[in-house]
Order: structure tokens, then sequence, then C-alpha cells
């Protein structure tokens, strides 16, 4: 007998996962039990395998979900080099913002990943590189310092990652003034620092 789809089922699953990252991110990846996921949407533990066979299968769901959103959001910023300062103040608030109200699933990237069967983990990181490779591509062709010396490109595109990803740690003002104002500053200090970079060496 064909087992029929409930009609909430989409939305039970997307419960499930909200639910689940909120346990990954407190208790860790590793540790987490599908019976804790379970308790935390409020179904038995034997149901939640209805929608999801495995922990792993749900944490890829959570992270494809939430990096592909991401990445589309990211790339879908065009960056002008005529405009320098404005067009990567664009980029870190759109970056900012895409973080609002997911805590839980950027927390659990750094553990999550590495869990994943390796064609799993390709396909996300491949979502980080495109951006990576997004922000790199501008700072390349706006400023002539970097394009020829790939050792500060990498330090300035890999800064810039740094200083967004851990706002939500640190900052108390995790408004939309707030996220802006935070924007202008790494922008700031991004295009301020790199006419030094290209003078500066490991010794």
């Amino acid at each position: 007998m064909v087992r029929t789809i409930a009609k909430d089922y989409d939305a039970k699953r997307e419960s499930i996962l909200a639910a689940a990252a909120n346990v990954f991110a407190n208790c860790g990846v590793t540790s987490a039990s599908m019976t804790e996921v379970a308790k935390a949407c409020g179904i038995s533990k034997g149901n939640i395998y209805h929608y999801y066979d495995s922990k792993l299968a749900i944490l890829f769901e959570i992270l494809d979900n939430y990096l592909s959103r991401l990445r589309g959001r990211v790339i879908a910023i065009e960056l002008d080099i005529s405009d320098v300062q404005g067009s990567l103040e664009a980029l870190c608030a759109e970056i900012l913002n895409a973080y609002e109200g997911m805590d839980d699933e950027h927390k659990i990237q750094t553990e999550g990943i590495p869990l994943l069967p390796e064609d799993q983990q390709s396909i996300l990181k491949g979502y980080q590189r495109d951006m990576v490779h997004h922000l790199e591509a501008f700072l390349r062709a706006a400023n002539e310092d970097l394009k020829s010396d790939t050792q500060a490109l990498r330090a300035a595109t890999m800064s810039v990652f740094g200083m967004l990803n851990w706002f939500y740690m640190w900052n108390t003002r995790n408004d939309v003034d707030g996220r802006v104002t935070y924007a202008k500053t790494v922008a700031a200090m991004t295009m301020g620092g790199v006419p030094r970079l290209r003078g500066f060496k490991k010794t």
C-alpha cells in the first residue's frame, strides 16, 4: 500500500529543519540526537523518519537551503568599479541582511560541512567559493594594488568575510540600521587598508 503524503508535508519538513538547526547550534551537530530533534519539533522519533531518513540528511538540507539562498543574494549584487565604496557597502549590507534570523544555520557550518559525504560537501563548498570569487574579482578589478598580488587579494577578500561572519556573535544592535552602519565600517576599513597591503610582507 502506498503511503499518502500529508497536506502539511512540506510545512512540517520546514519546521523540522528550523528546530534541528537550533538543536545542532546549541548541542553541536555531533552530539545532537534525532530524539532531541524530534522533541524540539513536538513529534515522535519514529515520525521524524517519515520526513528525513537520517540526521545527516537534515543537516545537508539545512545547509543547502541556507548557503544556496545566501549565494543567490550575494551574486545578484552588481559591483560597480566606478563606485567601489558604495558597491562594497551594498554587498556587505546584503550579506548581513541575509544573516538575519539565520544564526543557527550560520553557526553550524564549520562543524557540519566536514561531517557530510564528499559529494554534498562539494556542493556546499561550491556555494561558498562562488561568493568568495564574486568579491575577489571585484576587489581585483577595483584596486591596482591587488591585481598582481594574489596573497594580498586573498587576505583582503577573506578579511571582509571574516568581519561579516562574526557580526552576529558580538553585535547587540542587530537591526537594519545597525547592519547598514557596520557594512559601511567594513567597506571603509577594507578600502582604506588595501593600499597598505601591497608593501606588507611577512618577515
